[in-house]
């Protein structure tokens, strides 16, 4: 397996930019790999350090040894710009991985990706979550390979200390007092009853999930009660506080992993890193999964969530080549590839989920395995061309009301004001 970085490819796009007044219509000759193999070109980003790309693709250069897979390698801040810049300049990478789904609708209604309905249709569309999300007018270009969701993350012996057992069945009300009461400080050392990281999902997307509300509405008012909440623990000091962990840039992984927080809502990609940093040793703390606390004390659990998926870029060099390694990366084997290092496949059935609880260092406790088994799972944002605009608004106040620029009022009102006016043109 080889693979082509990002300068590789600013090469080739600039080249084909400049030789596309007289290329003939048959294009570029397909690449290909030593000994024969086809040589199939997969975007990605930070190869080295996303463990399930060389997972997925040496399981399939082992069950398919006619195929090379080159991972075309962007950092991934870089990586919706580059893939755009890429697709504008038309360049014949095979298979593209649609980090998020409000990337995934601009290039799809941009004409910039195959449909793979008959993808879909063979790994059974009852058997993909997130799969919605991929649905355009019935159409399909793209298929999710594995399903991320948010959860809590918790110190059980932080908690131990506390007295309390585990947080089962929180609402945001009880998070909150908890949250308080684990805040603790001695010896110049203050662990934190929580950590909220700085993205605005932690905020916005809860609050629309739990409200079954749309983030491309214009109107806002459902943000108010998790925008109270998050500020409450700010103020009270159960949490760091935004303006210090932006502008330090501040690891959520370091504060749970080195026991400066003793919760944290953060989804389940995560699980694959503290099984890892567990196993280098440079984690010691006994952690376990909760459900997201909740709006409601019905019993019933609501969280958001994001797809990853692959798609086939309109220019692929192998299109049909593409499409069967989606249709595994998508399916049993490819679930099981990713399930064995702490990654959550899209295909979900009960023997994929033991295997799951089987990994060297996951939780097996009750609490843990509820946590894996949320009623309803949102999109994180809506797919629509409407999507990557309001969430460029969102982002900028949301920064506001969490260093108090604007009240939470305010900011919400402006929000609207700028989504109606800048967005939906109202």
């Amino acid at each position: 397996m080889k693979r082509t970085t990002l300068a590789a490819i600013a090469l080739a796009v600039t080249a084909g930019l400049g030789l596309s007044g007289c290329a003939g219509a048959a294009g570029p000759a397909e690449p290909q790999a030593q000994d024969g193999k086809t040589r199939l070109t997969v975007s990605v980003w930070n190869y080295e350090g996303t463990p399930e790309f060389k997972a997925l693709f040496d399981s399939y250069e082992a069950a398919n040894p006619d195929i090379d897979i080159e991972p075309v390698d962007i950092l991934a801040d870089d990586y919706p710009q580059k893939v755009t810049t890429m697709l504008a300049g038309g360049d014949t990478t095979d298979v593209l991985t649609m980090k998020n789904v409000i990337d995934y609708a601009r290039y799809a209604n941009n004409g910039q990706l195959q449909e793979i309905n008959g993808v879909v249709d063979t790994v059974g569309k009852d058997n993909l979550a997130g799969l919605d999300a991929f649905d355009i007018n019935g159409k399909y270009y793209a298929a999710p390979y594995r399903q991320d969701f948010w959860l809590l993350y918790y110190n059980k012996d932080l908690l131990k200390a506390a007295g309390v057992e585990n947080p089962a069945d929180l609402t945001w009300d009880e998070y909150t007092a908890l949250a308080k009461k684990l805040t603790t400080e001695a010896n110049g050392k203050k662990v934190y009853g929580t950590y909220h990281h700085i993205w605005r999902s932690v905020v916005q997307a809860i609050a629309a999930a739990q409200n079954g509300a749309d983030q491309n509405s214009g109107d806002y008012g459902f943000f108010e009660d998790q925008y109270n909440t998050a500020l409450d623990l700010q103020k009270s000091g159960a949490i760091l506080d935004f303006g210090t962990a932006k502008s330090q840039k501040t690891s959520y992984r370091t504060m749970f992993e080195t026991g400066q927080a003793a919760m944290m809502p953060m989804g389940t990609w995560y699980i694959a890193g503290i099984l890892q940093a567990k196993k280098d040793g440079k984690s010691t703390v006994d952690w376990g999964l909760a459900p997201m606390p909740q709006k409601n004390d019905d019993g019933k659990v609501t969280t958001f969530g994001s797809p990853t998926a692959f798609a086939v870029n309109k220019n692929a060099s192998h299109s049909e080549e593409a499409r069967k390694f989606i249709e595994w990366a998508a399916g049993e084997e490819g679930a099981k590839a990713i399930s064995k290092i702490g990654v959550v496949p899209a295909l979900q059935n009960d023997a994929i989920t033991a295997e799951y609880f089987k990994l060297d260092g996951m939780p097996t406790d009750e609490l843990s395995k509820k946590a894996f088994t949320p009623d309803t799972v949102a999109l994180e944002m809506p797919v629509s061309d409407k999507s990557a605009a309001t969430d460029k608004v969102l982002n900028q106040e949301h920064d506001l009301i969490m260093v108090g620029e604007r009240s939470v009022a305010d900011g919400i009102a402006e929000m609207g004001k700028r989504v109606k006016s800048e967005v939906l043109g109202q």
